[in-house]
């Protein structure tokens, strides 16, 4: 059975023809013209949501809100709005990707491809090997959980995946363009920011002040690096 996408858009010309390419390339397609139904139809386990944000009962982001307390299914965003800001405030509550109407029938196929094929970063098969344990913090990779001294993280699976490949090598500097690359895919379509905001998620959500890093520090002009050492090391 092909993957399944979740296509959410109250004009139903765009769900027919997003449907159309999207059966012809094996995925499995549900159909939502409403926030509501597109909540209900998560029980079908999508692997991904088309989500477009003029919705006529909830907002897109108000639904990317919801689902994201409940799965960290991807979804890419679908806006008539071009603004940067709108990318970014609903990249910061955990959009994987975003598109920008008018768009090709063709791109959506080409950046659901993309998204899905975003490896997670490799684990161990048993929970406990291969965790990184550093001061005040431990990422367990095979579980999917890091743990602070103020007890376990809530975060994104983005946001996880973007954390050990950061904490995989401590003290080296990742350019964004290199953190796209490991962790989004090489062929990520969307703003190179879009890696700014999921630092700072996940700055937020292990209580590193961005201010005063000692996690995650920033390398201006360059990118991110992994400030703690291994106790191991």
């Amino acid at each position: 059975m092909g993957r399944r996408v979740l296509v959410v858009d109250d004009e139903a010309q765009i769900r027919s023809i997003l449907r159309a390419y999207l059966d012809a390339e094996g995925f499995t397609v549900d159909e939502a013209a409403t926030g509501a139904d597109a909540l209900n139809l998560l029980r079908h386990k999508p692997d991904l949501v088309l989500l477009d944000i003029g919705l006529p009962d909830l907002t897109g982001l108000e639904v990317l809100a919801k689902i994201r307390a409940a799965s960290d299914v991807y979804v890419i965003l679908v806006t008539a709005r071009a603004e940067e800001v709108d990318k970014l405030v609903g990249l910061s509550v955990g959009a994987d990707d975003y598109i920008t109407k008018p768009f090709s029938p063709r791109e959506v196929v080409a950046r659901v491809r993309t998204v899905l094929r975003r490896a997670r970063l490799d684990s161990p098969d048993e929970p406990g090997a291969g965790v990184l344990a550093f001061a005040g913090l431990t990422i367990d990779p095979a579980s999917r959980e890091a743990r602070t001294d103020a007890g376990a993280a809530e975060l994104s699976a983005l946001d996880f995946d973007l954390l050990v490949a950061l904490a995989s090598t401590p003290g080296r500097v990742f350019s964004r363009a290199q953190l796209l690359e490991k962790v989004w895919g090489y062929d990520f379509y969307g703003d190179e920011r879009v890696v700014d905001v999921h630092i700072k998620t996940m700055r937020a959500a292990l209580g590193d002040d961005a201010s005063a890093p000692r996690i995650v520090g920033t390398v201006r002009g360059v990118g991110y690096k992994f400030l703690l050492a291994a106790l191991d090391a």
